[in-house]
């Protein structure tokens, strides 16, 4: 687990954000501040959504409550119910407040309430500073996991955080968008796991729904659901492309071997169709993997047809990620779960100050409870966001930042008490302009 940062005083000229602004007050022990809580505690009687494969609890979900909050899917303790309004200030402790690069600032931070301690780290992001870029990020290909400090170091970054659900005990490829500014569309969905994070082409955030529409040009026919997704769609197609990595045989479609076809494209034809899934190789080229009804449709494509993919993120972002729910929109809060704790990452737009907010609470540790997706969405507002979405949380939530000493290292307190592997990331770089 990481030390603890000492305590400093802000300078002036970097003043902590005004949530911030009140003094400390003396700490106490901390009071019990949750119970644990199980299957009793769903109104169906049903098992956690981690004793199932992830996209299995999805495809299941109907309710906010239903959705996982993490990608380990751990149901997280029960928040004590409170007794007094859920606004207004706490028992706050400025701990650090630094300058990452010019337009981008590091705030840590305590917080004490009746539900018990917590710890708070921000990134505040100047969007129009000039030589800061905000972008995907992640170890080079969409099937491979590796530590936020890996993912960052690849793109030369000097601050970030964990980003998009993955499926964490098979594929390892992240459930939803993505769009690296470099390397184009990565990952994808036409519907299902699409409330994204994203730069418009004119260099503006966004927060909202973001699907992928992939057709074939000579089919325009045939509907792909899914590109390069941790699994098919039920009855649907999915596009694999050299991005993925290697193959992944039946895991891509849950396990169904029967009524499921792979089409093989080199060289804008078909080489391949078979109902065979290959497992552990390399390839080039595109591969197409259907599903049921996608299956059937699949084995229309006859070897030597000509097969022409277009790809289009609605609205053509310049980058994109996605998480799985939307905390605020327009200013409103739009979560309403304020029973569930655990450590929480989440990315937010400011528009009066142009600034992207990136957000961790520490949970499942002595000195930080978690956060509900209430209490998230609450911090979030009080900082300024207009627009936030949450990411990732549990031992996932990760934020890694420049230091004074200039180097770049994990700030928060990852609750698996080391950094998890993860599928991608929001990096944040600088590059000092010229002249």
């Amino acid at each position: 687990m990481l030390a603890c940062l000492p305590v400093i005083i802000a300078p002036a000229a970097l003043a902590a954000p005004v949530h911030l602004a009140q003094p400390a007050r003396p700490s106490a022990e901390p009071a019990p501040w949750s119970v644990r809580a199980d299957a009793s505690d769903r109104p169906d009687g049903a098992k956690a959504p981690g004793a199932t494969p992830l996209a299995e609890a999805l495809r299941a979900a109907t309710t906010e409550g239903d959705v996982p909050q993490t990608s380990d899917g751990v149901r997280g303790p029960v928040a004590r119910p409170r007794e007094v309004a859920p606004r207004g200030p706490g028992d706050e402790s400025v701990r650090r407040h630094w300058r990452v690069a010019p337009g981008v600032t590091a705030t840590v931070w305590d917080e004490r309430d009746e539900r018990g301690p917590i710890r708070a780290h921000l990134l505040s992001i100047d969007w129009e500073q000039p030589g800061v870029g905000i972008d995907y990020a992640n170890d080079g290909r969409v099937s491979r996991t590796a530590t936020l400090s890996t993912i960052l170091a690849r793109d030369k970054a000097i601050a970030g955080v964990n980003g998009d659900f993955f499926d964490i005990g098979d594929t390892g490829a992240p459930l939803g968008v993505g769009r690296d500014r470099q390397r184009g569309l990565l990952h994808g969905r036409l519907s299902g796991w699409n409330s994204a994070f994203s730069f418009d082409p004119d260099g503006r955030p966004e927060i909202g729904p973001l699907p992928v529409t992939t057709t074939i040009k000579q089919r325009p026919g045939i509907t792909i659901t899914n590109v390069n997704s941790p699994s098919v769609t039920v009855a649907g197609i999915g596009l694999y492309t050299p991005s993925w990595g290697t193959t992944s045989g039946y895991r891509i479609t849950d396990g169904q071997q029967s009524h499921v076809r792979m089409v093989r494209i080199k060289g804008g034809k078909v080489i391949r169709n078979t109902a065979k899934l290959p497992t552990g190789t390399r390839f080039k080229g595109r591969m197409l993997v259907g599903r049921g009804q996608g299956a059937d449709a699949l084995k229309k494509l006859r070897k030597g047809a000509p097969v022409t993919f277009v790809s289009r993120a609605s609205g053509s972002p310049a980058m994109a990620i996605t998480g799985n729910q939307f905390l605020i929109d327009d200013g409103v809060i739009r979560v309403v779960d304020d029973r569930e704790l655990h450590p929480r990452t989440a990315i937010g737009i400011d528009r009066d100050t142009h600034t992207i907010l990136l957000l961790v609470v520490d949970g499942r540790q002595s000195f930080s409870r978690g956060y509900t997706m209430v209490e998230m969405a609450n911090l979030m507002q009080d900082l300024g966001a207009d627009e936030a979405l949450n990411l990732d949380g549990g031992g996932s939530s990760t934020m890694i930042a420049k230091r004074p000493n200039g180097k770049v290292k994990v700030i928060n307190s990852p609750s698996d008490g080391r950094e998890r592997h993860v599928a991608n990331a929001v990096s944040v770089t600088y590059t000092a302009p010229v002249g």
